[in-house]
C-alpha cells in the first residue's frame, strides 16, 4: 500500500456546507484514509491509497459534485 497526497485547487467554494458536502463525497471514495477542505484556501487535502484510487478520481468526485477543479498536486 502506497499512501499518497492529493491537494485539489478549487473554484466555486462559496459556504461551509458546500465543504462538508466535499468531504463527505471524498472520503466515501475507496482508498482514502483522510480528507480535509481549507475552505478559506479554496482547497481539498486527502491521503489515499494509490492502489484503490487516484487523485484523478478524486478530482472527478468533486467535480461530479458542481466544483471546479483547477489544479491537481501529488505528493508521496
Amino acid at each position: 500500500m502506497m499512501t499518497k497526497k492529493a491537494i485539489l485547487q478549487l473554484d466555486g467554494l462559496t459556504c461551509p456546507s458546500c465543504m462538508q458536502k466535499i468531504e463527505h463525497a471524498v472520503s466515501n471514495q475507496d482508498g482514502v484514509e483522510t480528507v480535509k477542505v481549507l475552505f478559506n484556501a479554496g482547497k481539498v487535502k486527502a491521503d489515499f491509497d494509490d492502489a484503490k484510487t487516484s487523485a484523478a478520481d478524486l478530482a472527478q468526485v468533486v467535480t461530479k459534485l458542481g466544483y471546479t477543479v483547477e489544479k491537481v498536486k501529488v505528493k508521496d
